[in-house]
């Protein structure tokens, strides 16, 4: 009976001891197994059985990209002046065995590394080229600590200035400066809208003149044509007129009549100076023809 239970407990012990060292490794992820404290190999993602009191799981690594906020860090510009600059670092563990043997306390590592890099950068850079150039700092910083930590197992992805922080003294001088320059810029606007406007109005004011100078242009030129046509139409009725008297064919008694007629007009009262034939005889002719024609006439 002792037996049996003795037997019992080791068989007991003996699933417990295997159960406890299956170990499943999760997607993204990678154990560093020692045995006998010697590196031996790296387990992947899947089902894994470790011989007890011998293999160890010596590190447990996530294969994830991986995001690092490293507090401010106090810089000097190439113009001597002291800045605060936080960066963000995000890294990827390739290698386990580099990463777990590699360096001690990796993340500190690229932290300190990232803050002299940082200082040996800008302390080449002004102060506005600094404010300016972010992209350019990245893409350095990124270089640099990627060639550095690749013997570390570490991919450095990306490299990120998350605040670039000046003396108060600094930003209160940037920020008369920028005001300064938005004052100049709206009154180089307003300048602009003045002479913009000015100019319209002149504009305006040569259109108007150039209409109303046309206007005056065609109303002379039509009240010339009127005239002329005027004229024309006069001149054309006593072109008909004569033209019709001489169809006519009058005698010398119209003639004559006509003359008297008009004579009479001269006459009228009107007239300031009258100019008498000399002919006197042609005068009495002529009464003594006006007289046979009335004679005539009455007859008739």
């Amino acid at each position: 009976m002792t037996t049996l239970i003795i037997l019992a407990i080791l068989i007991f012990l003996f699933i417990l001891i295997l159960i406890t060292n299956i170990k499943i490794v999760p997607q993204a992820h990678a154990y560093v197994i020692e045995r006998l404290g010697a590196y031996y190999s790296t387990w992947a993602t899947g089902l894994h059985v470790k011989i007890p009191f011998i293999d160890k799981i010596s590190k447990k690594v996530s294969l994830k990209e991986q995001v690092v906020d490293f507090p401010p860090q106090p810089v000097i510009t190439k113009d001597n002046v002291t800045m605060q600059i936080d960066t963000v670092v995000y890294f990827q563990i390739t290698d386990p065995k580099l990463y777990a043997y590699g360096v001690e306390r990796p993340l500190s590592a690229i932290e300190n590394l990232t803050a002299t890099t940082l200082r040996n950068i800008i302390g080449d850079l002004e102060l506005d080229h600094t404010l300016t150039s972010r992209d350019v700092i990245n893409t350095k910083i990124r270089v640099i600590l990627d060639e550095a930590t690749d013997a570390w197992g570490i991919k450095v992805n990306r490299v990120e200035l998350k605040n670039i922080l000046p003396p108060r003294e600094i930003q209160d001088a940037m920020e008369k400066q920028m005001k300064a320059e938005r004052e100049r810029r709206a009154k180089i606007l307003d300048a602009e809208g003045e002479k913009r406007s000015e100019i319209l109005v002149a504009e305006g004011h040569k259109e108007s003149a150039i209409l109303k100078a046309d206007a005056i242009k065609e109303t002379k030129i039509r009240e010339a044509q009127g005239e002329a046509e005027a004229i024309l139409s006069v001149q054309k009725a006593v072109a008909d007129s004569l033209k019709m008297l001489n169809e006519a064919n009058p005698s010398e008694k119209v003639i004559a009549l006509k003359s008297l007629e008009a004579f009479a007009k001269v006459a009228d009262g009107k007239a300031t100076k009258i100019i008498i034939p000399s002919e006197m005889q042609s005068m009495a002719s002529l009464a003594t023809s006006l007289k046979e024609f009335i004679s005539d006439s009455k007859d008739n």
